[in-house]
């Protein structure tokens, strides 16, 4: 329902805006998305694998913005853990996370690819045709990924190693990052629902243009 174009959701759409916003979440929210199941044509074990390839992505992007100054900050506060100092670096991880993450969806979550096929009743095109790009398209994801997490194994490996008396704080970083991905969507999905609930009752197109654009975000 979150794909159609306005003339089909005129016709078609009559979600309230809770149940509207609901549907958001379980797409859009990595752990729901993830790990509760849900009728869509994306595969269970893929959404879970990136999953924790996503918090593999954010460990190593957090260990990267450690810097001279981070070390140095680290070694006068005795190692503890000042959140406010480490505020900026856990956004920019969460943003550049949430980057990889969505071209990783592009290569390992085929459902648009289904609906656009079923939808389409004049699309000739060949089931066959449909399954043989996803199955290169797996394989491309797996390539690609696979060959990250070596990546990531050997950059994490060395950094740990040579800073030892940083993993807890690194660890922390990381987890305060990802917690930060848990509760921003259930704001950030607030507001494609008003745009869109009014568009669809006062016939104002234009805001359902920009309801569409906030459910990319």
């Amino acid at each position: 329902m979150n794909s159609l174009n306005y003339e089909e959701a005129i016709s078609k759409d009559y979600r309230t805006y809770c149940q509207y916003y609901i549907s958001l979440l379980r797409t859009k929210h990595i752990l729901i998305f993830s790990f509760y199941p849900t009728r869509d044509y994306n595969s269970q074990i893929i959404k879970i694998y990136i999953f924790f390839l996503t918090f593999t992505i954010n460990w190593v992007v957090s260990a990267m913005f450690y810097s001279d100054s981070t070390m140095h900050k680290i070694y006068i506060d005795k190692g503890s853990f000042d959140i406010t100092y480490q505020l900026p670096q856990m956004c920019y991880s969460f943003i550049i996370s949430t980057i990889l993450n969505g071209a990783l969806n592009v290569l390992g979550l085929y459902e648009q690819s289904l609906i656009s096929f079923k939808n389409d009743k004049k699309n000739n095109i060949n089931m066959k045709n449909i399954l043989s790009n996803i199955l290169c398209k797996m394989i491309f994801f797996f390539i690609i990924t696979f060959i990250l997490i070596f990546l990531f194994w050997i950059y994490l490996g060395c950094f740990c190693a040579v800073y030892k008396n940083t993993q807890i704080h690194l660890f922390m970083d990381v987890l305060s990052s990802f917690v930060i991905s848990f509760i921003s969507p259930f704001f950030i999905n607030l507001l494609p629902g008003i745009f869109r609930i009014k568009s669809l009752k006062n016939k104002r197109p234009y805001m359902f243009k920009f309801s569409k654009i906030l459910q990319l975000l």
